[in-house]
């Protein structure tokens, strides 16, 4: 039998060491679903129930193994699925490659039926390679060169192939004129900054009394230097959000995350600092970055393209960060260094921890939502993979996880999507099937995404060796974040017909499909229902039926601020009297003594 160009893309694939490709079958891509039952589905293929689950599929996959993910979809309507998750890639700078069926070029400009302009849909999301295969000469350049560009430039691409050449008989280039021959080697590369731009950035470092550093998701391969140079610098350490797993939070000087999701020690850190080191990332809100001219900056970033754009740096390092920092911290004098600053910040973190505790004890009806997250917090095992979904979930998620060393975490970080916990779970357990998931998801998000993607987790359990996928279900009736969101920023109290959820039996539907499912509905059982989901044998859905009246409070927040939103509450919000009872509430912990407790 021939090899058709649908069997080299498999075996292309291949050969770059895929393993699993992420798709939704449709007609578009019948050569290739016809080629992978000759290949006895190798890479192997992994169903989900709608396009934009493959696409998040992959984009956690790629997080969590440092390997491109895959998806495939049919041409039409399966492509235009694929973009939110091609787009949460893109904005987060994750390699994923879209491979997408498209209607026989005899059909093309026809307005066939599913015929869209493929190229012109990922004109934007695939910016940086999209490409239609048209001959099987092109394959193999167009396939690798997707690829590349997706590991080197850390975006997503997209491969389109129509229908009726994915069946023709495949044919390599030759060595003729307007041929383009290809080859699979990608060597590693490093970008090391000059060395008279290193001694600049030390020379403000080394001036610096009061240093703080802000790591993101590029950090992760510099644990060892970043923790180096904080302490040499005796500096805070803050981490943006995607960069929650770089750095161990039982670190004394680590402050936690950055932002309106996070922690006051970490806003006390930027603002009273005069020296600030941006390492690995992109962080958008300036008002949470030091006053401009009462810092001044160095920025480390990989990228070219994204540095020098969120702070007024004095030297932007493009470089890798393991490299950079490793030719850095030689040219920093730690010894005359006081240690205040240090102490100070490491107070602000115990304090922080004192009052987030608090905070968690506090009563709720039924329950408290920051207490659901703070009981799984120690029962995490060593090597726990955890994904957050977008809303009011990611606050618990940002303010009451300890990340341990070998522990990892992720979200949508930049796009903020709702509904990419679950798949995100599901990539990760096909990139580590030896570790255990935890998905931590809204009640929106679940009823947009997670419930189908529940169907998926039952159909693929048995290929992981440790079977546990933990999803955590904070059920309480809202779209919790937006209302806050309303309240707070517009002055508006809650409007039901956008905000109100019809109360879904998310344990109940787990147990139909044969999954462990348990419904939490008193704070005493929290626990028990998280041990519940760490015995299983199994995917679990523990569902925790939580107060929507206890506010995600920005760490910036002030008594007269609350007070504002309190007033604008107080105009007709249906939940208005137990929601500014539990601010209060939560906001007086910040001012006990660390033994009391209420």
């Amino acid at each position: 039998m021939s090899t058709k160009v649908s069997d080299h893309i498999l075996e292309r694939l291949r050969e770059w060491g895929v393993e699993h490709v992420f798709g939704y079958p449709g007609d578009g891509i019948n050569g290739l679903l016809a080629a992978w039952g000759r290949a006895e589905d190798r890479p192997r293929f992994i169903q989900s129930r709608h396009e934009e689950m493959s696409a998040f599929q992959a984009v956690g996959y790629a997080k969590f193994s440092g390997r491109i993910g895959v998806c495939a979809a049919t041409s039409g309507p399966g492509a235009i699925h694929l973009l939110n998750g091609l787009y949460d890639a893109k904005l987060d700078h994750v390699p994923v490659l879209a491979i997408v069926g498209q209607t026989h070029r005899t059909a093309m400009g026809g307005s066939y039926q599913q015929e869209v302009d493929l190229h012109t849909l990922f004109k934007d999301v695939a910016s940086d390679f999209v490409e239609t295969v048209t001959v099987p000469e092109q394959l193999p350049n167009v396939l690798d060169r997707a690829i590349r560009t997706a590991y080197a430039r850390r975006c997503p691409t997209a491969v389109i192939v129509p229908g009726d050449v994915q069946e023709l008989d495949y044919a390599a280039p030759t060595h003729e004129f307007k041929m383009v021959p290809s080859s699979l080697d990608r060597s590693a590369w490093t970008a090391i900054p000059s060395e008279e731009s290193l001694q600049r950035a030390a020379e403000i470092l080394n001036s610096g009394d009061k240093v703080a550093i802000l790591a993101g998701q590029g950090a992760a391969g510099a644990r060892a230097q970043v923790e180096q140079i904080a302490e040499v610098l005796g500096a805070g350490v803050a981490k943006a959000l995607l960069g929650k797993d770089v750095l161990s939070d039982e670190l004394p000087y680590v402050t936690g995350a950055i932002g309106l999701l996070g922690t006051r020690p970490s806003y006390e850190l930027m603002r009273d600092c005069d020296t600030l080191l941006t390492i690995g990332s992109s962080f958008p809100y300036t008002q949470f970055l030091p006053d401009f001219g009462k810092a001044r900056g160095v920025q480390i970033d990989i990228d070219p393209h994204m540095v020098g754009m969120r702070y007024p740096y004095e030297v932007n390092l493009v470089g890798d960060a393991k490299e950079t920092l490793s030719r850095l911290i030689p040219m920093i004098r730690g010894e005359e260094r006081g240690r205040e600053w240090y102490e100070t910040v490491c107070d602000n973190v115990r304090h922080w921890r004192e009052v987030m505790e608090r905070r968690a004890q506090l009563s709720a009806d039924p329950i408290n939502p920051e207490y659901v997250a703070r009981a799984l917090d120690p029962l995490l095992p060593d090597g726990a993979i955890v994904t957050s979904d977008s809303g009011s979930v990611a606050n618990w998620y940002a303010r009451h996880l300890t990340m341990r060393p070998g522990m990892r975490a992720s979200l949508s970080g930049t796009l903020a999507t709702m509904g990419c916990g679950v798949p995100y779970a599901i990539g990760a357990k096909f990139a580590h099937p030896d570790r255990p998931v935890f998905a931590l998801v809204g009640d929106g998000a679940m009823q947009m995404n997670g419930l189908a993607e529940l169907i998926t987790a039952a159909k693929y359990q048995d290929r992981w060796e440790d079977k546990r996928l933990v999803v955590g279900v904070w059920n309480n009736h809202d779209l919790n974040q937006v209302t806050w969101e309303m309240r707070a920023m517009e002055g508006a109290p809650s409007f039901l017909p956008s905000q109100e959820l019809p109360d879904v039996q998310y344990a109940a539907f787990a147990r139909s499909l044969g999954l462990t499912g348990v419904r939490v509905e008193k704070p005493e059982d929290v626990e028990a229902g998280w041990r519940a989901g760490l015995e299983a044998d199994g995917p679990a859905v523990i569902e925790f039926l939580t107060d929507p009246a206890v506010p995600p409070i920005p760490p910036h927040a002030t008594w007269e601020q609350m007070e504002a939103t309190a007033a604008s509450i107080l105009k007709g919000d249906a939940d208005r009297g137990s929601m500014v009872k539990q601010g209060f509430k939560a906001k007086l912990q910040e001012f006990l003594p660390g033994h009391e407790r209420k």
